[in-house]
């Protein structure tokens, strides 16, 4: 660790802060102010939709303004949306809170970005571990969201306006953290010009495949049931303190193992440990499917959370072969693209799917993306193993 990693990883935090709060509030806000029921994580939906319609503006940003102009614009968007979703719980207007989410997106564009700008701030013999260590930084979302929605849902007379108006304290303090942040000066792009191979050469890559279909799955699966979550809670007439309990301990098992995931990718090999987090999302979901107590919830999406994890940080350490420094801008915002367009259909699909099917149904489709990841990960694992062996 040093200093730069420890404020990206406070960074970090605090985008999922965000993140975490918008989740655990949005779909009930939106469940009451939509014109349907299952419109009701539309609001979600606008989230993941806003960040992939951003993935090209924010790879240009990156280019233009470096790491931490981008940042830094992406934190102001923040703010802004913030305001902006205040306003329209305040005039109780849904398709204004739609608009403020999608807006929204641009941050979460920017803030998926962390991640890969961790393993710039040290030797690249330590990436992994950089890469889980800024991961870990969502432990403070953990903390930080569920108790932020539940300590300011009364304020203002509106239901969660309050919690929208403490979001844009959260981007300001996001701001000056990013702030005191130096990041490595972008690489020099080659003399002809090109900067690397044209992408559609690193996406015909094997490692580039499973990387980004590892990474859009495993945050598909997870959002799919994360979001469903408080509506489902919700129907079993649990209060909202239990769900933002659920959701803290979600969200601890997405960001607490960072602390060794990157050791074990180091010591047992980023496909076995991806293939844990497949495991795992097997066990929550049979878990899930097991009943609808507390500690039923509690337990499958703690799991759900330690899945994601291995699979999310596997995932970006793979995806770090496919592509070269030069090469980094226009890969990484591909694979953005892919995990927030998996997102968006996820986001809509969860509360369609829970207000009209239930919670078992949701559940039990799951399967279907979990058993697929691990399908890609044992046919790169064989064609690994069958390629001939360097001199």
């Amino acid at each position: 660790m040093n200093r730069h990693l420890v404020l990206l990883s406070i960074a970090q935090g605090l985008f999922l802060t965000n993140n975490v709060t918008f989740i655990a509030i949005n779909g009930l806000v939106g469940l009451s102010l939509a014109p349907e029921s299952w419109m009701a994580t539309l609001p979600v939906m606008g989230y993941v939709v806003g960040g992939a319609l951003s993935t090209g503006l924010v790879a240009k940003s990156q280019q233009r303004f470096g790491r931490k102009g981008s940042f830094q614009l992406g934190l102001l968007v923040a703010l802004l949306s913030a305001a902006l979703g205040a306003f329209a719980v305040l005039s109780q207007s849904f398709w204004l809170l739609v608009t403020a989410t999608v807006v929204a997106g641009y941050y979460s564009a920017n803030g998926q970005l962390y991640r890969f700008a961790a393993a710039e701030l040290c030797k690249p013999d330590y990436r992994e571990k950089a890469v889980s260590l800024v991961m870990a930084g969502g432990l403070i979302g953990a903390v930080i969201g569920p108790n932020l929605a539940i300590q300011t849902k009364s304020l203002f007379g509106m239901p969660f306006a309050g919690a929208y108006v403490a979001l844009m304290l959260v981007a300001v303090v996001s701001m000056a953290v990013m702030s005191f942040i130096h990041f490595p000066p972008a690489p020099i792009a080659k003399s002809d010009g090109t900067g690397g191979r044209p992408l559609r050469d690193i996406m015909r890559q094997p490692v580039f495949v499973v990387a980004t279909m590892a990474a859009a799955l495993g945050y598909g699966v997870m959002n799919l049931l994360m979001a469903a979550t408080p509506l489902a809670m919700q129907v079993c007439g649990f209060p909202f303190e239990d769900t933002a309990w659920v959701l803290q301990w979600h969200v601890i098992g997405m960001f607490a193992p960072g602390f060794v995931t990157g050791h074990l990718i180091k010591r047992f090999g980023v496909l076995s440990i991806m293939g844990v987090g497949v495991l795992l999302n097997i066990a929550c979901i049979a878990i899930a499917l097991s009943g609808v107590d507390v500690h039923q919830f509690l337990l499958a999406l703690f799991l759900l959370g330690v899945g994601w994890n291995f699979l999310f940080t596997g995932s970006t350490t793979l995806s770090m072969q496919a592509y070269t420094p030069q090469e980094k801008n226009r890969a990484q915002a591909a694979i953005n693209f892919c995990v927030f367009a998996t997102m968006a259909f996820t986001s809509f699909a969860s509360g369609a799917l829970v207000t009209t099917q239930g919670w078992a149904w949701l559940n039990w489709g799951s399967l279907v993306p979990v058993l697929t990841t691990g399908a890609g990960l044992l046919w790169l694992a064989r064609k690994k193993a069958s390629a001939p062996k360097p001199d």
